[in-house]
């Protein structure tokens, strides 16, 4: 697989995390699912990150979004 779609597929995970963590702790619960996404989410940022040479940078965010996303649709 590509590393930029690994990096894409991270970042959201991520970002997904974060209502799931704001959830759990606002209900009392542990937040177990919230935490196994990070994990995944980051350990698919660390396969991006040593695949590509070069690394990423919080510039290059939006280019690699739209790189996957154009390379998916079309």
């Amino acid at each position: 697989m590509d590393a930029d779609l690994f990096f894409v597929i991270g970042v959201l995970v991520v970002g997904f995390s974060v209502p799931a963590i704001i959830s759990a702790f606002s209900e009392g619960r542990a937040p177990r699912a919230a935490a196994i996404m990070i994990m995944i989410g980051g350990g698919m940022l660390g396969i991006a990150v040593l695949n590509k040479p070069s690394g990423y940078s919080i510039g290059d965010t939006p280019e690699v979004f739209s790189r996957v996303v154009g390379k998916y649709i079309n």
